[in-house]
């Protein structure tokens, strides 16, 4: 196995080398199985407290037999729990592509997340241990799917998604046996959620693997393209607006524009309810909140 430097988030250098993953800490699992050569990676939300370090603890040393190779916080940072060749008890009962036992030839990935939530209050969610969570706050969303259920989400913040794909990269790269990346609700349909339906999968998979980003598609064909020469103004006094790679709220945020701002319009349209704007900054083009914006004519 050939270990190339890689750099994440002005962190330690990280590559894989023996089968951890160097600039990290380890902190071994009490559970794990025997050698594995793993063919795919397996995401997974901790569908925990949110205090750093509390999930990693957990899967580190409990009585459920659980454990996973790496644990992502919701700060970005990563911990390793399992050696990359070796199996880890993350996938339960499982089938990808028909095969069954998915912990024989898997890597699993727990990111840092509340999972699926109930209402409280019109302000507040409650998690499955109790605990209140602001949905202001956290930026909670309600969403029904097919693969999820009805329930409260909570989005991944943009330094935990970053840390995902650097983690991804430096696994496919370092690791020749891996081909792809799938989710636990996948392996293990109706009986795991997770991770949420906030999870941009696609973007994650297309960056990591080189495939097109579907998310980039669906953008151009839910929009309409503008004339040349319209431009609008951002409008969001004593603060800045996100320009987004694509429509959406999960974390894909490339720059954030000052008030008053000038921008060319190049498309529009609507996503998920509410009205986006496709311009240009700073030489990037990208998808900002018509409702922060005003027209204005040169």
């Amino acid at each position: 196995m050939t270990a190339r430097s890689f750099s994440h988030g002005g962190q330690n250098v990280m590559r894989i080398e023996n089968h951890r993953l160097m600039g990290v800490p380890f902190q071994e699992a009490q559970w794990m199985g025997g050698e594995i050569a793993p063919e795919i990676v397996v995401l997974h939300d901790t569908a925990s407290r949110l205090a750093p370090g509390a999930a990693a603890s957990y899967l580190a040393r409990n009585d459920a037999k659980v454990s996973v190779h790496f644990v992502v916080e919701r700060d970005g940072q990563i911990t390793q729990q399992v050696p990359a060749n070796r199996a880890a008890w993350h996938a339960g009962k499982s089938t990808w592509q028909g095969r069954s036992g998915c912990n024989d030839f898997s890597l699993g990935i727990e990111m840092v997340n509340a999972g699926q939530m109930t209402w409280a209050s019109e302000t507040m969610a409650r998690a499955w241990w109790g605990e209140l969570l602001s949905i202001s706050l956290f930026g909670i969303e309600l969403i029904e799917t097919s693969q999820h259920g009805h329930g409260l989400w909570m989005p991944y913040p943009e330094p935990q998604i970053g840390a995902v794909v650097s983690l991804l990269e430096v696994l496919f790269r370092d690791i020749p046996t891996l081909t792809d990346i799938t989710t636990h609700w996948y392996v293990s349909p109706g009986r795991k959620v997770d991770p949420n339906p906030l999870f941009p999968l696609d973007h994650v998979r297309a960056r990591v693997l080189g495939r097109d980003d579907p998310t980039d598609a669906t953008a151009d064909a839910g929009s309409i393209a503008i004339r040349p020469g319209r431009f609008v103004q951002t409008d969001t006094p004593g603060d800045t607006l996100n320009l987004r790679r694509w429509p959406s709220f999960n974390p894909n945020v490339i720059a954030a524009i000052p008030d008053a701002t000038l921008l060319p319009l190049l498309r529009q349209g609507v996503f998920a309810g509410r009205d986006w704007l496709c311009v240009e900054y700073g030489g990037q083009q990208g998808w900002v909140l018509a409702a922060y914006t005003a027209d204005f004519t040169v």
